[in-house]
């Protein structure tokens, strides 16, 4: 689950965590309103969307008046912004963060995720902040320090002083401050369950003083249940039907470019999935994974899910049963292929568990439904069928 800048920037500062003073408005009245009781000389119009990159898609003014900062809420409030990170078709801007200007004198990169090759939580610490991430991964790799903290162990002071001596730190006023933002960020990451801490950028002012500029979290989803004020930040307008209509039945689901979507088992299964496909020649129009205890019900809410679609012109079910039982899967297939007249082809690969009562199921369904023996079978039924469409 993803929140907004200013919602995250709200937390840390629950948190004790330093932050620009801000305040999110709807309307370019309230934007104004927002910029006159900061009361500072400089104001900086952010749009909120879920997405990184806004400032270079326009969405990130610097205001040095009033009238400035109604010009700029009008222009970013509504309009359709695009980043690398939302595809062509951007997002539209429904809030802004109207934020107080800040002293910048050199921007730095911080961030935390969890490290699954070490089962460790890693501090990603880059001299390089204020850009992407990648970009400098790619040319600049030896400017990106991994500080790795053992979840066991905790967070120590000699990891703050790793941190420190990452950035090049001499002065021991700045030294401190970096490892006391680390030890924060360390805590609030286990305290709110984050899958991802990102600032970047985490900016050293004239006055010397460390502030996180900008703020990105992430949380783990199956973790939500014990944080529901973080549930509640939740915002639905950045979502697409697909997804609000999936999260109901706890399915993974996310909208692609192609125009194969696909229904599968198991997060590795539909990776693969996807990948097949595009060996095949096709593109994927979907992420969906059911998850290993589906039923009825889900399979067919996940075909709805998948037709609500209009790019999509065929079908693809992959599922290994092993929890899930081929039989049950069979029989949400024929009900929702009923039910929704599926139209376009519909490839169905079935194995494990009460397999050869599934495939007959579907033999003997009356349906028009393609039958596969391995991933690679139905990836190329599929594809052929969708091109012959």
């Amino acid at each position: 689950m993803n929140i907004h800048e200013y919602q995250a920037k709200e937390l840390f500062r629950k948190e004790g965590i330093p932050t620009p003073r801000g305040k999110v408005a709807f309307t370019v009245d309230e934007a104004v309103a927002a910029a006159k009781e900061l009361g500072t000389p400089v104001v900086v119009v952010k749009a909120q969307i879920h997405a990184g990159g806004r400032g270079k898609g326009g969405g990130v003014k610097v205001s040095k008046s009033l009238d400035d900062v109604k010009t700029n809420a009008a222009k970013i409030l509504g309009m359709q912004l695009v980043t690398h990170q939302t595809g062509p078709e951007g997002k539209k801007v429904h809030k802004v963060l109207i934020e107080e200007g800040s002293n910048i004198d050199k921007e730095l990169y911080l961030s935390m995720i969890l490290d699954r090759d070490t089962s460790c939580v890693a501090f990603i610490v880059s001299t390089e902040g204020g850009m992407d991430i990648e970009e400098v991964s790619a040319s600049h790799p030896e400017k990106i320090q991994t500080i790795q903290v053992d979840p066991t162990l905790g967070f120590m002071p000699f990891h703050g002083r790793k941190i420190a001596d990452a950035y090049g730190f001499t002065d021991p006023d700045l030294r401190k401050q970096a490892a006391k933002i680390a030890e924060q960020l360390y805590n609030f990451y286990f305290k709110y369950d984050c899958s991802m801490v990102e600032i970047n950028p985490l900016i050293i002012t004239k006055e010397k003083k460390l502030l996180p500029l900008d703020a990105k979290l992430n949380f783990e989803d199956n973790a939500l249940f014990r944080h529901p004020e973080v549930t509640a930040l939740r915002d639905l307008a950045e979502e697409t039907e697909g997804e609000i209509e999936a999260a109901k039945f706890e399915l993974a689901y996310i909208s692609l470019d192609g125009e194969i979507g696909c229904m599968v088992n198991g997060a590795g299964l539909a990776m693969a999935t996807l990948d097949i496909i595009q060996l095949a020649g096709g593109t994927p129009a979907n992420f969906l994974d059911v998850g290993g205890g589906a039923n009825k019900e889900k399979v067919q809410a996940a075909f709805k899910i998948i037709l609500s679609d209009p790019k999509v012109k065929g079908i693809l079910v992959n599922i290994f049963g092993g929890i899930m039982k081929c039989d049950i899967i069979a029989e949400g297939i024929i009900a929702a292929a009923r039910e929704m007249h599926v139209q376009v082809p519909l490839v169905v690969r079935l194995q494990g568990t009460n397999v050869e009562k599934g495939k007959e199921l579907l033999a003997q369904s009356g349906l028009k439904i393609t039958p596969a023996d391995d991933l690679k079978d139905a990836a190329e039924k599929i594809v052929k069928a969708v091109k012959g469409a």
